[in-house]
């Protein structure tokens, strides 16, 4: 049976007429109204189709993009492709961030709900992979520089554990065989996957993966700093680090150097994304640069593709890194 407005309005406790306006984006709704609207709409999985209308007096023409934090020029870098590609046929950006809350990205995801935005790109998400297809079954949404296992939705990464094994074969090249790795723990796929690319290059070249060589933490500053502090502390210490974010590479350059220890001719570091500021850093570092640009470019053409022409890509689009090697690696 199709859930209708009125079902909405029973499970939510309110009057028809304040499920249609929170539909309709109105600010004369209360915030506790407006949840427990949004809250029905998603349990009883209420079709867009509510209003009754041809749904193209609904577009918006804007699209929301959900990152986890504003300190990231990766982001930054993949928004501007994203603003380009969508300024051609008419269509806006819009930004939220979450700062990793999943309350935060869901509260903000009702954006969809409400018909505000015809579309949504999360940029990194705690959402999982039910909540994100349970929501895809009505809307169109995507995932960008991020997966998420499991999840039906339209995909735009790079190829990380290429990444992962390009980084670590450079460092092999430079004649390093003591290569050590900071990762993030828990089921963060990106890191994941260029730890397995770490892994795969050392034992391809004859050489066996240390288990005291790999650190797991978080992606602060903080992380690196400690991963650092025990590398260094090591009887046998590395002579090199792979960090899988640049972030975490700087943070491996400034405690190295607080020891004393120079970076590019005692221990080589190298980091994972290419963001802006890599090649001002001293020493610059060397890095696994994302097509930033382009995964921004390519994930809003095919979503706004999807809004538009009615099209279902669900498809995974794995972009290709480049090597950028600096003087964080003696280059």
């Amino acid at each position: 049976m199709n859930v209708t407005i009125k079902d909405v309005a029973k499970a939510a406790n309110v009057s028809v007429a304040t499920v249609s306006r929170v539909l309709n984006g109105s600010a004369s709704v209360s915030k506790e109204s407006t949840q427990r609207v949004n809250d029905a709409i998603r349990e009883l999985k209420y079709s867009p189709n509510f209003l009754g209308r041809n749904l193209r007096k609904c577009v918006t023409n804007r699209i929301l993009v959900i990152q986890p934090s504003s300190d990231h020029s990766l982001y930054a870098k993949i928004i501007a492709g994203m603003s380009d590609e969508a300024e051609k046929v008419g269509f806006d950006i819009v930004t939220a961030i979450s700062n990793g809350s999943r309350e935060s990205e869901k509260r903000q995801m009702d954006m969809l709900y409400n018909r505000t935005v015809d579309g949504a790109v999360l940029l990194g998400t705690s959402l999982d992979k039910d909540t994100i297809n349970s929501i895809a079954e009505n809307f169109n949404i995507a995932l960008c520089c991020e997966s998420v296992h499991g999840a039906d939705v339209l995909t735009v990464v790079v190829d990380d554990e290429a990444g992962g094994y390009d980084a670590t074969t450079a460092l092999i090249k430079k004649g390093h065989t003591k290569i050590a790795m900071i990762s993030v723990q828990g089921d963060v796929i990106s890191s994941g996957l260029r730890e397995r690319g770490y892994k795969k290059a050392l034992k391809d070249h004859g050489i066996e993966p240390r288990e005291e060589y790999i650190w797991h933490g978080e992606y602060e500053y903080e992380n690196a700093a400690a991963a650092t502090e025990y590398f260094l502390s090591l009887p046998d210490r590395p002579t090199a680090i792979f960090a899988v974010s640049d972030n975490l590479a700087a943070g491996v350059i400034k405690t190295a150097a607080q020891r004393g220890i120079a970076v590019g001719k005692e221990l080589a570091v190298i980091g994972f994304d290419g963001i802006t500021w890599c090649e001002r850093f001293v020493p610059s570092i060397s890095s696994i640069a994302q097509p930033c640009e382009e995964m921004g470019r390519l994930v809003a053409q095919k979503l706004i593709a999807n809004i538009t022409e009615g099209a279902s890509d669900k498809g995974r689009y794995t972009l290709k890194h480049s090597l950028v090697l600096r003087e964080s690696t003696g280059d």
